[in-house]
């Protein structure tokens, strides 16, 4: 097999107490022509002496902070490998990670632009999930073709950094992070991918993800709703736009319109929460409970639900003829 380059991309921000271990871990994998890049995003702790330790085996760039999506974007800029892949600087890989998906995307044409992993999530309370689980996506094969990403994934969140592998085209196609948006960078650029076409898919846990602390750039999101929404709906709304001019994909169509509108009543929730209104308030909390009520409806919906399509596949290791969607 044809074994092509692939770009490991570490961002880090003031994370010296871990940095190591996720780099050891990386020199475990099993398939080894791929480059490990360390974006530092300004630390301020001890980070770089810890990557001195490291020599040439990794590149090391630092940058002034300015987030995780541009420090990502700065690693692709960088980068010289035909597969891309990202890893965060407090998360696990399997040994076989790399090794399995460029296997994988070896066996499909060259225009399937990525290929995910599923993940085991590893949470504070102590207790482990799958990202698939979590997601609902529970496909019938152990690896294969996703056919209808942009339909799940506009319905619901699927871990993707640390679990996919893209094609150099693909997101040099996409244009990479979108380091304008505050939050959910992690969920722009895999809408944006999954327009693209099917993904390949291996069912196996090959990341281990570990909730990161109270300072953690995730928690802050969720301490800081109004802007979150705000990002969620600047996704939504301009993928809309993009599919519309596309054409072809009423359902994607359909699946955006609705997070759209509940975007726009989540914001005005969020506002009336904040409001010193007492009125104000007891509207919010109605409003709260009816989009707990809507959207358990929605998931539980045989109808409306979008189920992960996958195909295997065949014996002997080559990607079949796909079925009309």
């Amino acid at each position: 097999m044809n074994k092509p380059l692939v770009s490991v991309i570490v961002p880090t921000y003031n994370r010296a107490h871990i940095i190591s271990e996720s780099l050891d871990n990386l020199f475990l994998q099993t398939y080894t022509n791929f480059e490990l890049i360390v974006i530092d995003d300004g630390s301020t702790d001890d980070t770089q002496a810890r990557l001195r330790k490291y020599g040439d085996r990794i590149r090391v760039l630092t940058q002034e902070n300015s987030g995780p999506a541009a420090a990502r974007n700065r690693g692709i800029e960088v980068s010289r490998g035909d597969i891309i892949t990202f890893q965060d600087s407090d998360d696990l890989w399997k040994p076989t990670k790399l090794e399995q998906q460029v296997s994988l995307l070896s066996k499909m044409d060259t225009s399937v632009p990525c290929c995910i992993s599923n993940a085991v999530m590893r949470v504070v309370n102590g207790k482990e999930y799958t990202s698939f689980d979590i997601a609902s996506i529970t496909p019938k094969y152990e690896e294969g073709l996703w056919l209808n990403v942009a339909e799940v994934l506009a319905t619901r969140f699927v871990l993707f950094n640390q679990t996919v592998a893209i094609r150099r085209w693909a997101i040099e196609k996409v244009g990479g992070f979108d380091a304008s948006l505050k939050y959910l960078e992690d969920y722009d650029l895999p809408l944006r991918l999954a327009v693209e076409g099917p993904w390949a898919f291996i069912r196996d846990p090959l990341v281990i993800y570990r909730e990161g602390t109270e300072h953690s750039f995730s928690k802050q999101a969720h301490r800081d709703p109004l802007a979150l929404k705000d990002c969620e709906f600047t996704i939504f709304e301009r993928l809309l736009e993009k599919v519309r001019n596309t054409g072809g994909n009423a359902n994607l169509e359909r699946h955006l319109e609705r997070r759209l509108k509940g975007y726009r009543r989540g914001l005005r929730i969020i506002k009336l929460q904040q409001s010193n209104s007492p009125t104000a308030q007891t509207i919010a909390k109605v409003g709260g409970v009816f989009e707990r009520y809507y959207g358990a409806a929605f998931r539980r919906s045989p109808w409306l639900y979008p189920r992960a399509l996958t195909f295997p596949i065949d014996c002997n290791g080559s990607q079949r003829s796909l079925p009309s969607l």
